[in-house]
């Protein structure tokens, strides 16, 4: 890679994660934080609470990708930044949940992972993009570990206002970097071909539906297993407090493992065998967990192939809708991946608890066999992409 592009990288993963950490570290302790509030012992509120800024962020990921490609990626980014902090800073001084519902659904306004996504891509020639975009997903993978750790010191020491004011201010600290150490975006298509976007070409391109169900159906069953895992680590002996010193390793850990089949896959061009094993290993997983009823120790092992395979694939398909799209379209395309993204993470946990409710743990497992296996079936047709040139002849974005 060059210097431009791992700058772009960088300091683009840094804006990402910034942002990111700040919600994660509301996650593991707001369902504790509501109880103290008007309304908190309604269930449905606090669920709705938490769960409105995926429904923001679904309505808004394809304007705000489509407007980055038409306005430029900076100014997209800083303004979702201003609006996440904004919805914040609301939440930081909300006294109901009602005040708090609002201020995450302006949190979830901020609308910006496609126009990251569409800079990094702008900003990393193909042979490169997959490498970038594991590194984009790999840091959320650690904020993610690292926030359930240290979400519970954090809310005793400043409270859920705190939290929220930090999130506020994490935000904040990214407009700087976009504006300042971000590199410059390489110029994009002009004329009314750009302008006009190509809507349809992009939303029903066969390609890129196999892609977007693909990231609907990864996240759809991320959330239902998490509705069932916590638990099943609890009633074998670990305390909730402890959870995060297993999956901040096993995070770790994966990193490793997906690494050396991603670098090979990107080198050989032979990206399609490497997703289709990853989905199989994702559908094992599975029905290992609804199969064999595994104990603290086997279900560790079985968390490391998941976030093996989760991880890869978050890295694979983020740079595949950029490659497939069309050049003057990439905001466009990863909005609706964004979009899709948002409400596997909405059905994943609508219909996880639901299956988890008449089910048990082992519905939720078969569910998500049931998942893996229909996007193994859809993914099965897709078409390897031709290797690129690398090296001095190849064209390297603009500084």
């Amino acid at each position: 890679m060059t210097g431009t592009e791992i700058r772009a990288t960088a300091t683009l993963t840094v804006i990402a994660s910034l942002r990111l950490l700040g919600l994660f570290l509301i996650l593991p302790v707001f369902a504790v934080h509501a109880q103290q509030l008007p309304g908190g012992s309604n269930t449905t509120l606090v669920g709705l609470a938490l769960g409105i800024y995926a429904a923001t962020q679904a309505l808004l990921q394809i304007p705000f990708g489509a407007a980055s490609d038409r306005w430029g990626r900076k100014p997209v980014i800083v303004a979702g930044l201003l609006l996440f902090a904004l919805g914040s800073f609301v939440a930081a001084a909300a006294d109901s949940l009602w005040m708090t519902i609002v201020g995450r659904a302006l949190q979830g306004g901020g609308a910006i992972s496609a126009a990251v996504s569409a800079f990094i891509a702008d900003s990393t020639r193909d042979e490169h993009r997959t490498k970038a975009m594991a590194a984009l997903g790999m840091s959320i993978g650690l904020v993610f570990a690292l926030s359930l750790v240290a979400a519970p010191p954090l809310y005793a020491l400043i409270g859920m206002g705190g939290l929220f004011a930090l999130t506020g201010v994490l935000a904040l600290v990214g407009i700087p970097v976009v504006l300042w150490l971000v590199p410059p975006a390489p110029p994009r298509p002009t004329g009314l071909a750009a302008d006009r976007a190509h809507w349809r070409q992009v939303v029903l391109a066969p390609e890129l539906l196999r892609l977007n169900f693909g990231i609907l159906a990864l996240h759809a069953v991320q959330m239902a297993l998490f509705i069932v895992v916590p638990v099943m680590m609890i009633e074998r002996g670990l305390p909730l407090p402890q959870h995060g010193w297993v999956y901040l390793p096993v995070v770790f850990a994966s990193f490793l493992f997906m690494l050396p089949p991603l670098i090979a896959a990107e080198r050989r061009a032979r990206m399609r065998p490497v997703m289709l094993g990853s989905i199989a290993l994702l559908a094992l997983v599975h029905a290992g967990l609804g199969w064999f009823s595994p104990g603290l120790a086997l279900l560790v092992v079985w968390l490391l192939l998941f976030f093996t395979a989760f991880n890869l694939l978050e890295a694979c398909l983020p740079s595949l809708v950029s490659r497939r799209a069309p050049a003057h379209a990439k905001g466009l395309a990863l909005g609706v991946y964004n979009t899709t993204q948002a409400v596997g993470l909405f059905v994943g946990g609508a219909l996880g608890g639901l299956v988890a409710r008449h089910g048990g743990a082992g519905g939720v497992f078969l569910l998500g066999a049931l998942t893996m296996a229909a996007w193994l079936v859809v993914a099965w047709r897709m078409q390897e992409l031709p290797r690129r040139p690398a090296g001095p002849d190849a064209a390297a974005p603009s500084a």
